[in-house]
């Protein structure tokens, strides 16, 4: 895990290079007929890139961009309407028959399938319309990583070939240097705090919310850590029940319009007498974890960046092999 995740920048790099021509193609399509609706369809980490993909879509181009569930086309067998719309899955090893159910149903009903997949021979980029491999390597870690950030940054050169955002285009080109940043950034507080820890939240909003899953997973995954995902705005509701001492969060902050409300909240926490680690700066109480600045669209992939790395610490101060999780496989292929 710790091999893999230290060489994001470097993937992030050649990925771009390698699908320049495949996502001009893709983003050209995408401008010449506008798709009425995205539909992601994806599970795990890849789902929680969907996530990301959500935020970054609705914000940028504003085409509403929904998850499918896997299971209306795989067990139910309904064959949902999808003309009209771009199929956006997202895959590291493109054989999980659910999600190809799903892309035969979508792609059947009218849908434009897309795949970001890390086998560029899989059983899912020989069903796409449009393939852009995730070039990520082989990944031997139960827990993705490189894979992860592989998909955020696709997601990213994508988003700004259809929307001709130059802006955000160059911003992906400084992501690799930046990656090789965030990896060196110092989380030993997190390991400290949290290696005798039953249970936290991790908070994210916006372009933060997708990595605030993917955290909380690698918690559960790598650490046996329970922890859960929440927008910073649905916390606030039965959730922060439980919110005190002895039960901290982790709060992943981007320099975005979600920093006030993301503010309010660690403030909040705070005066509660709850122990709050915030990516990014924060306000005074709460513990201060190092974040690479960037455009608000990059920080999310810097910022896992340098969580996996805590994780990955994190797992063998609490006793576990970040590698081979209990009870895990690297490729888990539901129905």
């Amino acid at each position: 895990m710790f091999a893999e995740a230290g060489e994001a920048g470097a993937v992030v790099a050649a990925q771009r290079a390698a699908n320049a021509e495949a996502i001009a193609a893709l983003a050209a399509r995408l401008r010449s007929r506008p798709p009425a609706a995205v539909l992601t369809c994806a599970r795990g980490s890849s789902d929680h890139a969907a996530t990301f993909a959500k935020y970054l879509i609705e914000t940028r181009l504003g085409v509403v961009t929904s998850s499918q569930a896997p299971s209306i086309a795989s067990v139910y067998g309904v064959a949902t309407r999808a003309a009209d719309s771009l199929c956006l899955t997202i895959s590291q090893s493109g054989k999980s028959p659910d999600l190809l159910a799903t892309v035969e149903a979508a792609k059947g009903a009218g849908a434009h399938v897309a795949a970001l997949v890390n086998v560029a021979d899989s059983p899912l980029a020989g069903l796409a319309d449009s393939v852009l491999p995730l070039h990520a390597g082989p990944e031997i870690s139960v827990a993705a990583t490189k894979s992860y950030i592989a998909a955020l940054a696709a997601l990213v050169d994508l988003v700004a070939a259809w929307s001709d955002d130059a802006e955000l285009s160059d911003a992906l080109a400084a992501a690799p240097a930046q990656l090789q940043s965030a990896w060196s950034a110092d989380w030993s507080p997190l390991v400290e705090r949290l290696k005798d820890v039953r249970g936290l939240y991790v908070i994210g909003r916006g372009l933060g919310l997708g990595i605030a899953q993917e955290a909380a997973l690698k918690f559960k995954e790598t650490c046996g850590l329970h922890a859960e995902a929440f927008s910073a705005a649905e916390v606030r509701h039965g959730p922060m029940a439980l919110v005190g001492p002895g039960f901290p969060l982790l709060v992943f902050r981007q320099s975005d319009e979600t920093e006030s409300s993301i503010d309010d909240l660690v403030s909040e926490v705070v005066a509660r007498g709850g122990e709050v680690l915030v990516a990014g700066p924060t306000t005074k109480g709460a513990i201060s974890l190092p974040s690479v600045p960037a455009h608000p669209a990059i920080e999310p992939m810097l910022q896992i960046q340098s969580f996996y790395r805590a994780a990955n610490a994190l797992s063998i101060a609490r006793g576990f092999n970040p590698d081979t999780p209990p009870h895990l496989a690297k490729v888990t292929e539901t129905v």
